[in-house]
C-alpha cells in the first residue's frame, strides 16, 4: 500500500513540472483502511488485485515486470521445515504422545494404547495430584531387565518429533497416589488409605485384584511421601512394578516431581479406546488432604508488621 501512495503522488509531481495546474488534493488511499464499506479505486487495488497505471509503473516511468509466483515445488520444503518446527515445539512444550507397553494400568489402560501427555502446566508450576495418572521418567532403574525396543530411522525421527511415542525414554505411567506430606498405607487387602482416609477403587483397580497386594516385598507399607514426591501405584495391583516394590532405591520407592513429564489427559489411539482420563470421585472426599502443622506468629512480629504499614498507609491517604 505503502509503494501504491508514493506512485501516485510520483505521477502528479511530474504533472506539474510541465506546467500542468494543480489538481485539488484528494484524500491519501491510505485513510480508507479504516472502513470496511468504502469502495473505489482505491479498494479496487487492495481488495481485487486489479493494476492502476501508477501501480504498474516503476521507477521513471517504466512497466513494472509482475512478479512471477514462487512454484510449489519451491515452496513444499520450506513448508515440510514450518510443519516440522512446530512439531517439535508442540511436543516440547504442549503436548506428547506416549504408548502402552504393559499391562500394569488395566483396565484403564490397555496395551498399545496412545495416550497424549499435558506438558504445558507443569511450565506454569502445576504440580501433580492425588488422582492422576502421570508420565515420569525412571527415577532410579525401575525398568531394569524390561526388554526394550529397537527403532528403525523413521520411527527414531517420527518420535524425536512428536509424531509417534518415542521408543527409547526410559518412561513410565501410573496412578498418583500420595503427594507431599501424605501418609500411604495398605495393611491384609485393603482398603488403602491416604491420611487415614479410605479409597473406594472399584472404578479403577483391575477387576479381580485387591487394592493392596499380600507379600513381603512391598506390598504391605507405610510411607510418608515426603515434600517434592509423589507415591505412584498401577491400576492393576497385583501385576504393577510400581513405589512398593522399589522402596529399596535411592527415593524409598518414591517419585520426585522433578521426574514428572506431565499428565495424560486422553485415550488418542485405537479409535475405538477414545476416552479422557478424569480423576476419580474417591480423590475429592473431605478430609483427605494432610492437615499443615499450624504456625503461630509472635506477638512482637506481628507488631512490627503493623507498624511498618501504618506509615505506608498514612502517607497514601494523604497524598492529592
Amino acid at each position: 500500500m505503502g509503494d501504491v501512495a508514493v506512485g501516485a503522488r510520483s505521477g502528479h509531481d511530474g504533472e506539474e513540472h510541465r506546467g500542468r495546474p494543480a489538481e485539488p488534493a484528494v484524500p491519501a488511499a491510505d485513510s480508507t483502511v479504516t472502513s470496511g464499506n468504502d469502495s473505489g479505486a482505491a479498494e479496487d487495488d487492495r481488495v481485487t488485485g486489479e493494476h492502476s497505471t501508477a501501480g504498474d509503473q516503476g521507477p521513471g516511468g517504466t512497466a513494472r515486470t509482475p512478479k512471477k509466483p514462487r512454484s510449489f515445488w519451491k515452496e513444499l520444503p520450506i513448508l515440510i521445515g514450518i510443519a516440522l518446527v512446530l512439531a517439535l515445539l508442540i511436543k516440547t512444550f504442549l503436548v506428547q504422545a506416549f504408548s502402552i507397553p504393559s499391562d500394569s494400568m488395566q483396565n484403564t489402560l490397555q496395551q498399545g494404547d496412545r495416550v497424549l501427555v499435558d506438558k504445558l502446566t507443569p511450565w506454569f508450576g502445576s504440580e501433580p495430584e492425588r488422582g492422576e495418572v502421570v508420565v515420569f521418567h525412571d527415577p532410579d532403574n525401575w525398568l531394569a531387565g524390561e526388554p526394550t525396543t529397537d527403532p528403525n530411522a523413521l520411527q527414531t525421527f517420527l518420535s524425536w518429533i512428536g509424531l509417534m511415542p518415542s521408543a527409547e525414554e526410559k518412561d513410565l505411567i501410573k496412578r498418583v497416589i500420595g503427594v507431599g506430606g501424605d501418609t500411604v498405607e495398605c495393611k491384609g487387602t485393603g482398603p488403602l488409605t491416604v491420611n487415614g482416609k479410605a479409597l473406594d477403587e472399584k472404578s479403577y483397580v483391575y477387576a479381580g485384584n485387591t487394592p493392596c497386594s499380600v507379600d513381603d516385598q512391598g506390598g504391605q507399607f507405610k510411607v510418608k511421601v515426603p515434600e517434592g514426591h509423589i507415591w505412584v501405584m498401577g491400576d492393576h495391583r497385583q501385576n504393577s512394578r510400581d513405589s512398593r516394590y522399589n522402596q529399596s532405591d535411592k527415593n524409598h520407592g518414591m517419585v520426585p516431581v522433578k521426574e514428572v513429564v506431565g499428565r495424560a489427559v486422553v485415550i488418542a489411539w485405537p479409535i475405538n479406546r477414545w476416552d479422557n482420563l478424569p480423576v476419580p470421585d474417591t480423590f475429592d472426599q473431605s478430609g483427605l488432604n494432610a492437615q499443615p502443622a499450624a504456625v503461630n506468629l509472635p506477638v512482637a512480629p506481628q507488631g512490627l508488621a503493623l507498624a511498618g504499614v501504618a506509615p505506608l498507609v498514612w502517607w497514601r491517604r494523604r497524598k492529592p
